[in-house]
């Protein structure tokens, strides 16, 4: 009976930091995923603001990469 305690106890602890561990990875990956939509809404704001400040140069970015992207994907 003492080993079968002992097994069950072991398998507990076992469990239990495993839980813990898990908890700990989903808290991370919490807050990187915050820090990472955080960081997209400070690159919108930084392209809305280049944008509204350089509508000419932005015109120019934009029909140049539509352009380069229309000849990679034209397969020719």
């Amino acid at each position: 009976m003492d080993t079968i305690e002992k097994a069950a106890n072991s398998a507990h602890e076992t469990v239990d930091m495993v839980a813990n561990v898990a908890t700990q990875a989903v808290e991370a990956l919490g807050e990187k995923g915050e820090q990472l939509k955080n960081s997209e809404q400070q690159l919108v704001e930084n392209c809305r603001s280049y944008v509204h400040e350089n509508p000419i140069t932005a015109l120019g970015i934009a029909a140049a990469a539509g352009f380069v992207l229309s000849r990679l994907l034209s397969g020719r």
